[in-house]
This record gives structure tokens, C-alpha cells and sequence, in this order.
């Protein structure tokens, strides 16, 4: 019993010198920026109490009906090596109630390292994981039925492994990763994959990512209707480059996409926005420097004069542009606390 209470009184010391951290950082950030101390020390104490946060905004995500947070918990990248209860908490007691995760062979023990949590809080959250479904075809080539074949047994038997690190018994969508090839995702060999996996109770809705080739594989998913959502690299500039980690060279804007998005959006199709903001840290391994102004043109004067960061300004901007939700690789507390603010606040910088 005493080991027991030692441990305890160990962990409660280690999460107090991680929040006294996370505090003195916000702290020192806001009085640099803004030189007023009470400013700063206000700052700090709301960063580890979420219920001084604004309130969360949900949407209904598509013909799913679920009542979605507009901010997506993006699990993959910071799960992969470890597991991160206190931050998973700390989203789910400020209102997100959307968590996003990805398969073994991308995001290593990310799946494994978010069961402890769903053990808890399954039957309150959508749960959304995803897989490539590998074929060796460019995006603009067909894919043949053996091929296709193929690709929908990988994804097959990578969902039932996501259920087996999960420890669930099904999720409420599981995409098609990193989709490019608008052939594979309308063929009747994933789409019956799918079927299969729903009738035998794995999953509930089908869904999609895509990187490249965005606008064809979103006109393609929509044209199906059988796609419930579909997540899409996009910012206030336009689509995504996967490649070059920037704007779509050619791209039209968000604002000129709008009918693009509100086509899929009727066909009962949720769209999740993702790499709404990496395009402002840039690339430092390749001496692209962080471009924090690269979307400033594409604002209007209310979100300029907004309290908020140049990361908090593209979530905002691009959920009051056709994305229902935006998902976000959230690291730690206080990149949590941003994007909850900017996913929250987004409807005030918009006549």
C-alpha cells in the first residue's frame, strides 16, 4: 500500500513539474510578445485549466449524424512512441470528442498507445483510423481488378490489426489512407472490402485521405456516394503539395474551391481539413524558413486584427471555408490549447 501511494504521489510530482513547465513557457512567450506580465501570468494559469477555454463549436459530421467537435484530435504522430493520457484527457474534459489515429505500418504504436485511453471513453468519442491500401500505380493510371484486389485484401487485414492494437471492437470510420488514385477508390473490390468489414460489425463509416491528385480523388469519392468522409490537405492558398510541403503550385485558392467543397459537402460527404497550417513552419532540413505571413493575403481584417496566432488564423479560416472540422497534430498541452481556441473561435472573424 505504501509503494502504492509512493507511486501515486510520483506521478501527481512528474504531471506537476510537466504543467509548471508547460506554464512558465506560455508565460515567457506572452510576456515577449506582449510585455504585460498580469497578461502572461493569466496566460499560464489558463493553459492548464481547460475549463477557462472558450467553448467548443460541433458540427454534425455529414450523413454520419455524429455531433462533431470542430476540432480533431490528430493521434498518429504523437502517439507513436509513447502514450500520452494527460493530454488525451485534457481534450476530451475541454469538448473534443473526435480522435484520429493511424495504422502500425505508419505510425508505429500509436494505435497500441491510445487503447488505455479508449478503454475509458470509447463509447463517448468518434474514432477514426486509416491504412494504405498499397498498389504500385501512379494516380493518374487505371488500376486493373487483380491490383485492385490486392489493395483491398492489405486494407482488409490492416483494419482488423488496427481493432487488434486498438482493443476495440470496431471504429467509427476507417480511411483510405493517403488515397491518389481515383481508379482504386471507386472500384467495387474496396468498395466491397468495405462492405464486408461494415456487415461483420468492424467499422461504421468509410472514409478516405488524400495528399495528391486531391481535387479528382474528391470529385471521384463524392461521385460514389459511398464515401462518408473524406480528409484533404488544403489551405487558405489551396490544395496541399505533399512533395514540395507547400501551396499546390497552380492551385486555386480556398475561396475559389468553395464549389469544389460544397459538391462533395452535399452528397452528405463530412470534409476534414489537415495541413492547414504546416506550410508556415516550413522546412528547415531543406532551408525553407517558417513563412508565418505566407497566408496573410488571403484574410480579412477582422482575422488579421484577431488575437491570434498565424497557426490559430489558418484553422479558422479554413473552418469558415467548407472544412467541417480540422484535424490537428497536437504534440502537447499548449498546442492543444491553440488549436482548441482557433477551432472554438472560428465563427466570430466572419460577417
Amino acid at each position: 500500500m505504501l509503494l502504492e501511494h509512493g507511486d501515486r504521489e510520483g506521478r501527481l510530482s512528474r504531471r506537476r513539474f510537466v504543467q509548471g513547465m508547460l506554464a512558465l513557457g506560455i508565460v515567457g512567450r506572452t510576456l515577449w510578445a506582449s510585455g504585460d506580465a498580469r497578461a502572461a501570468i493569466d496566460a499560464g494559469k489558463e493553459a492548464l485549466n481547460p475549463s477557462t477555454w472558450p467553448a467548443m463549436r460541433y458540427t454534425t459530421l455529414g450523413r454520419t449524424q455524429f455531433r462533431a467537435s470542430r476540432l480533431v484530435m490528430g493521434c498518429g504522430a504523437s502517439l507513436m512512441l509513447r502514450g500520452r493520457e494527460e493530454l488525451l484527457e485534457t481534450a476530451f474534459a475541454a469538448g473534443v470528442n473526435v480522435y484520429d489515429v493511424g495504422y502500425r505500418g505508419y505510425y508505429r504504436w500509436a494505435e497500441r498507445n491510445l487503447a488505455s485511453f479508449l478503454k475509458r471513453r470509447r463509447d463517448q468519442i468518434f474514432l477514426i483510423s486509416k491504412a494504405v491500401a498499397e498498389v504500385e500505380v501512379e494516380p493518374h493510371v487505371n488500376v486493373t481488378r487483380e491490383q485492385a484486389q490486392e489493395a483491398a485484401q492489405i486494407w482488409s487485414r490492416r483494419l482488423d490489426q488496427s481493432l487488434e492494437d486498438l482493443q476495440v471492437d470496431y471504429v467509427d470510420a476507417y480511411y483510405l489512407m493517403a488515397s491518389d488514385n481515383p481508379s482504386l477508390i471507386q472500384s467495387e473490390e474496396i468498395l466491397r472490402a468495405f462492405e464486408v468489414a461494415r456487415e461483420a460489425g468492424k467499422v461504421k463509416h468509410l472514409g478516405l485521405s488524400t495528399h495528391r491528385n486531391a481535387a479528382r480523388v474528391l470529385e471521384t469519392a463524392a461521385a460514389t456516394g459511398r464515401y462518408d468522409l473524406a480528409m484533404i490537405a488544403v489551405t487558405p492558398g489551396g490544395w496541399y503539395d505533399w512533395e514540395t510541403k507547400s501551396i499546390l503550385n497552380g492551385s486555386p485558392t480556398l475561396q475559389q474551391l468553395q464549389p469544389t467543397l460544397e459538391a462533395a459537402r452535399a452528397t452528405g460527404m463530412a470534409l476534414v481539413g489537415m495541413k492547414a497550417a504546416r506550410h508556415l513552419s516550413g522546412l528547415p532540413v531543406l532551408g525553407w524558413w517558417k513563412k508565418l505571413d505566407a497566408f496573410n493575403a488571403y484574410y480579412p481584417k477582422a482575422l488579421m486584427e484577431a488575437s491570434l496566432s498565424p497557426f490559430q488564423r489558418s484553422y479558422a479560416y479554413v473552418l469558415a471555408h467548407g472544412l467541417d472540422v480540422v484535424n490537428a497534430d497536437i504534440q502537447n498541452t499548449s498546442q492543444l490549447r491553440e488549436n482548441f481556441i482557433a477551432a472554438a473561435t472560428s465563427t466570430q472573424y466572419f460577417a
